[in-house]
């Protein structure tokens, strides 16, 4: 049989906390760059108008509240046909939709 001492249990100890806050930090720091890829990095000379997406977005049925610039996006709240509020964030070169959602709160 094998037995570890008091000591050896200990030091095993030390290894495995020191391995996982390793691994969170390594999980932690990957995550970083995947949020960032959400920001749009157009050069401004490539932006279309704003007044070309609202055009877009009252097409599909949206009444547009405001457009505006974020993380080099053009960030967008509309009601829908429905009447519910909608945020969303558009390239501004290509006026593909990025994201979505419900307007539930200001963070994006």
């Amino acid at each position: 049989m094998f037995y570890l001492s008091a000591g050896r249990a200990e030091e095993s100890d030390k290894v495995k906390s020191t391995w996982l806050a390793g691994c969170l930090l390594a999980v932690c720091l990957a995550a970083g760059p995947a949020a960032a890829d959400r920001d749009c990095t157009v050069p401004l000379a490539d932006w279309q108008p704003r007044d070309v997406l609202q055009k877009k977005l009252e097409a599909e049925g949206w009444t547009v509240l405001s457009i505006r610039s974020d993380d080099g996006c053009y960030k967008v709240r509309a009601t829908n046909g429905q009447g519910a509020r909608l945020r969303a964030k558009y390239n501004p070169a290509s006026l593909e939709r990025i994201r979505h959602g419900r307007d539930d709160n200001d963070d994006d």
